[in-house]
């Protein structure tokens, strides 16, 4: 009798806990239910309250953080992320928690996680693409062409796969093997817009005009505001001397992206060349306001102001390019001995002129002068002599009326010497 009381006892009790787990089951699918409704509104922050008052299991924590990772909120995406795959292991989940740590720049961490997903399913391409990418981004060029040459045999068409084995090949410094990567993603595809672009570095590098322009004008033909494209051929035309047609593609450049210090010094340097000084200022001036580094800038400034005859103005110029500049600044010593020239002041003259030579020893037009300035200057002419002969003996080649002119200076000066019984070496 007891026996039967115990078993109806046990019975009730399983059925009350069998109820109590169905309607809780209901009851959090019913409040999930709710939740997805809150998201299709958008109501996320509604749908993150009522996901935070349910119990922590793998659905709701996973919830949590795919709704994070939809605002962009990656640092939450990630913990939440963690905490769904502590509690289950779950493959989405992965693969979700390596593209938030890539969002994050968590660089070493997503490239974990990718890589324990290849290594489990190596026909995930996908992943594999990322990983790849990711080794590159972190400096591991030797496993991002490992992988981006497995993914070509897999799939020859993908010009995307090409384009970053070109990367990781640019980072070894192997020019062949990277030009040859990225003329078969042009093959595949002939808008590949990215290849494209590093078709035309490569061989404007290689300074194979014919390729290089054939690239270039390739790429804008795809894309017509590409803006490093742009620049490559405005570099060309300014070197072809096309002043003007560089100056349509500068001022379309202006138009897209306003304000670039590149855009302005190459509208400078244009209109100098067209000798158009006072739009070659205004555009000087702006590429300083923006860079004030830009130590080449005031020489041009200089040399519009040493054009219009005005020295003083010339010479300010001239000195703060000197005191911004940091790379060889013999072109600016040169053009300051000029205007001291011009300003009648003959020491300071010959001063910048070996200070233009001792800043770069292949400014052969400064040693020249610093020859002819020191034979007027110094009473005593082996100064000179010692300086013809160096030009003479170094850059022979450059100009032939200099050296035509240095030649008859080392004789003339030689000669008079020896007739006051000295022998120049």
């Amino acid at each position: 009798m007891n026996n039967t009381k115990n078993r109806n006892v046990k019975n009730k009790i399983l059925l009350i806990v069998f109820v109590v787990g169905i309607i809780k089951v209901e009851a959090q699918v019913s409040a999930f239910q709710t939740i997805d409704s809150l998201l299709n509104k958008g109501r996320y922050q509604t749908a993150l309250t009522k996901l935070h008052e349910l119990d922590t299991t793998f659905q709701s924590t996973s919830k949590i953080a795919a709704i994070y990772a939809s605002i962009d909120n990656h640092k939450q995406a990630s913990k939440y992320y963690e905490q769904a795959l502590a509690l289950e292991d779950d493959y989405t989940v992965k693969v979700n928690l390596g593209k938030a740590y890539q969002k994050e720049k968590k660089l070493e961490k997503a490239i974990e996680i990718y890589e324990g997903i290849v290594n489990e399913d190596a026909e995930n391409l996908l992943i594999q693409y990322q990983l790849g990418k990711l080794y590159a981004k972190t400096k591991q060029p030797a496993k991002s062409i490992e992988t981006f040459k497995s993914l070509t045999q897999r799939d020859s068409t993908n010009a995307n796969y090409y384009y970053q084995l070109g990367v990781g090949y640019a980072m070894l410094d192997k020019s062949n093997l990277k030009i040859n990567s990225f003329l078969e993603a042009y093959k595949n595809d002939e808008e590949h817009i990215k290849s494209i672009h590093q078709l035309a570095l490569a061989y404007t590098f290689l300074r194979d005009k014919d390729s290089a322009t054939i690239f270039i004008n390739r790429g804008l033909e795809v894309d017509p505001n590409h803006i490093a494209l742009n620049k490559l051929k405005i570099n060309n035309l300014y070197r072809k001397e096309k002043y003007k047609e560089a100056i349509k593609l500068l001022d379309k450049i202006d138009s897209i992206e306003p304000n670039e210090h590149y855009t302005q010094k190459m509208l400078g340097r244009s209109y100098f060349n067209l000798k158009k000084y006072k739009k070659a200022k205004e555009y000087f001036n702006k590429a300083l306001n923006i860079d004030r580094s830009d130590f080449k800038a005031y020489t041009y400034l200089g040399d519009i102001n040493f054009e219009q005859k005005k020295y003083y103005k010339a010479q300010l110029d001239y000195m703060m390019a000197t005191f911004a500049g940091k790379e060889p600044r013999d072109v600016e010593y040169y053009q300051l001995a000029r205007v001291y020239e011009k300003l009648g002041n003959p020491k300071e003259e010959l001063s910048f002129y070996k200070k233009a030579v001792e800043e770069n020893r292949k400014n052969y037009k400064a040693l020249y002068q610093l020859a002819r300035k020191s034979e007027n200057y110094y009473e005593d002419k082996r100064i000179a002599y010692k300086h013809y002969k160096n030009y003479v003996n170094r850059f022979e080649r450059k100009d032939s009326s200099m050296t035509e002119h240095a030649k008859d200076r080392v004789e003339a000066i030689k000669k008079y010497y020896f007739l006051q019984g000295e022998i120049l070496d």
